[in-house]
């Protein structure tokens, strides 16, 4: 203890080890230096820690490390948890150990917040709820229309026409530039055999119907989706999915892979049809009789029984019409079944869709199929999209269809009594199938593709980046903080016969009960766009180097220009607080780590007045493996809730 008090601090003795999951979380004492604080999150299986030392107040500093992805670590941050490496802070101007250097803190987090702004503590700001809607525009052949100004459109919410607060027009150019913009934050040059297959901007996953496609349905969407592969750019990253869960590819650039992948692409109904042709009874007239109370169902069914099972011996009436309710409630089991199966891997599929940092889309190929009693898993559906920001494109895949086909490798047995009827049956069936697929497109915003059998063209439609896009921001007039769903309308007058394309709604914002847990939703939101954000000044670089164990140390380096800064003024010093949150993903967009650091800001005249001219400078080491990396960063202040969002991309050699 002598030897810290000459040093001007006292050193921690304490250390608090909380037990989670089997590792040990450690709070440690740290300082503040020239009024900034940290707080660090990482998780760390028990092991000492560095100590540090200051010349100023003491604060405190909290240390975890964990490998849940950073959904949890952002929701869960004020609890501790995180994924980090080491990190440091400074002023650009500071050299370290003299005026103007950072250290570390070390109080237990419970007393951070108190002591750090003392009676004086600063409302958490939520951003203004900024609406932004992607606009796809084409003509009447289908091709997107360039040249397009703000002043062209109009965007209505409830009814309401807003003004546009926002316009910005991306093309194959732009994202050749955000892309160049990220690679430069690169330091250390890579080899040539490691050259870049562009830093991820587009998940479109592909998800077929296998359960309710047809044998039929089988070659055509095959060649169809193998047009999509060969049109796959470095950005772009394609999985493949199926609704019976047995054909599934993550996430990849590699055309290869999903071409072979595709070639397992069949029928598989998990139930199907049951195996019964006396009589022969489908969903769509077992969801009629038993949902819709459709009587004359049940009387065509019958008169089919007694005509294929009892020879039309009128004394067996009964015995027929038991056969035909119990068929018909089989089917209705059975195609529930399959419909229950489908709607649980679409879930799948939009949660892992959710992850996905950059613009998330759904190809759902299908024939279509029949809700019966599941309106609501369709409505639940079309709201996880929503939320998640995810568009719903789909595919008929049964193309041009004729209204009486059925499958070939399932032939009809219809009796003379019933063929008529159940002729009208098939083609209501078919046309109602439409719906879902219908629903799923147009309430997300997405493109429903049907009657053609151009798939291959369809697909391109559905699944390839447009040449051009739009992309309107508007602040809703009045709006209350709710979360109740808007409609949305995008129109273009005077523009001839323009196809519009957008989302059609949106979740307003909830009045905040936690504003802490509010700032940490438009954190995440905010990490899984790529959308760069530029309200107040944020650079980064990385740069890699063998660590010490002899594994890959990757650094990111970033500097905040902190001049624009909203700093509240109170007793001579300048307050803010920053988060900075720091995440890194594999070349297909996966989770790899993850560090979120609490920055409190307290600064006195004369280090704002350094701080203001030359900015922050915030480390942050990562241990990883070779191989290519998407950095992406975001910072939020919270005097003004204004934030700052980049990109960055590096590869790590053998």
């Amino acid at each position: 203890m002598e030897r810290s008090v000459q040093k001007g601090f006292d050193r921690a003795d304490m250390v608090r080890d909380l037990r989670l999951g089997g590792h040990v979380q450690r709070v440690r004492r740290s300082h503040v230096y020239c009024g900034v604080e940290r707080e660090m999150m990482e998780w760390a299986p028990e092991r000492e820690l560095p100590e540090a030392g200051c010349q100023m107040r003491h604060r405190m500093e909290l240390r975890s490390r964990m490998s849940l992805p950073i959904t949890l670590a952002i929701a869960l941050v004020f609890a501790g948890l995180g994924r980090a490496g080491q990190a440091n802070m400074t002023p650009l101007a500071a050299k370290p150990g003299g005026k103007g250097s950072l250290t570390e803190s070390q109080k237990p987090v419970t007393e951070l917040k108190g002591e750090v702004f003392n009676q004086d503590v600063p409302t958490i700001k939520s951003r203004v709820n900024l609406v932004q809607v992607k606009v796809l525009v084409r003509n009447e052949k289908g091709e997107s229309v360039a040249d397009l100004q703000r002043e062209d459109f109009r965007v209505y919410d409830d009814g309401k026409l807003q003004m546009i607060s926002t316009f910005g027009v991306e093309t194959p150019e732009t994202f050749r530039k955000r892309e160049e913009a990220a690679a430069k934050t690169e330091k250390v040059e890579s080899s040539p055999e490691t050259a870049r297959e562009g830093i991820p901007q587009r998940y479109v996953a592909v998800v077929f119907d296998d359960v309710h496609m047809q044998t039929t349905d089988i070659l055509p969407v095959r060649a169809g989706s193998e047009k999509l592969m060969d049109s796959l750019k470095p950005s772009d990253r394609i999985g493949i999915f199926s609704t019976s869960g047995q054909m599934i590819e993550e996430f990849t650039s590699d055309k290869e892979a999903l071409k072979k992948k595709l070639k397992s692409l069949a029928a598989r109904p998990i139930i199907g049809k049951i195996n019964a042709t006396c009589p022969e009874v489908t969903y769509y007239m077992a969801d009629q009789y038993v949902n819709q109370h459709n009587t004359e169902i049940l009387e065509v069914a019958t008169a089919e029984a007694l005509e294929c099972a009892f020879h039309n011996q009128n004394r067996m009436a009964m015995a027929a019409k038991s056969m035909a309710e119990s068929l018909l409630k089989q089917q209705l089991t059975a195609g529930n079944a399959d419909n229950e199966v489908s709607y649980r891997r679409m879930e799948e599929v939009l949660r892992e869709m959710s992850k996905r940092p950059g613009e998330r889309i759904v190809i759902l190929v299908s024939p279509g199929f029949l809700l019966a009693s599941l309106y609501s898993d369709e409505m639940g559906m079309i709201e996880r999209a929503n939320r998640a920001g995810v568009v719903i494109n789909t595919l008929d895949s049964r193309g041009l269809f004729s209204p009486a086909a059925d499958d070939i490798s399932k032939p009809v047995s219809d009796t003379m009594s019933a063929r008529n009827y159940k002729a009208n049956y098939r083609l209501a069936a078919q046309f109602d199938a439409d719906s879902v697929l219908r629903d799923f497109a147009e309430s997300t915003g997405g493109t429903f593709f049907h009657n053609s059998n151009d798939l291959a063209g369809g697909m391109q439609q559905l699944g390839a980046a447009p040449e051009v896009s739009y992309l309107l921001g508007y602040s809703p007039q009045d709006q209350k903080m709710d979360g109740k769903y808007h409609l949305i309308k995008v129109a273009l007058p005077g523009k001839g016969k323009y196809e519009v394309q957008a989302r059609h709604g949106y979740y307003a914002a909830k009045r905040a009960d936690n504003p802490e847990k509010k700032a940490n939703q438009e954190i995440q939101d905010a990490v899984y766009s790529q959308g760069e954000i530029d309200e107040f000044p944020l650079e980064i670089h990385t740069q890699y180097r063998k660590a010490e164990d002899g594994g890959m140390q990757l650094t990111v380096i970033s500097h905040v220009g902190a001049k624009d800064l909203p700093f509240r003024q109170a007793d001579g010093r300048h307050f803010d607080k920053l988060t900075v949150t720091t995440v890194i993903f594999n070349q297909n967009g996966e989770y790899v780590s993850g560090e979120q650091k609490l920055l409190n800001l307290e600064l006195p005249d004369e280090t704002y007045a350094s701080v203001s001219r030359y900015g922050l400078q915030i480390t942050s080491r990562f241990a990883l493996k070779p191989g290519r990396y998407t950095v992406r960063q975001v910072v939020r202040e919270a005097e003004g809730a204004e934030m700052a969002a980049k990109n960055g991309e590096v590869v790590i050699p053998e």
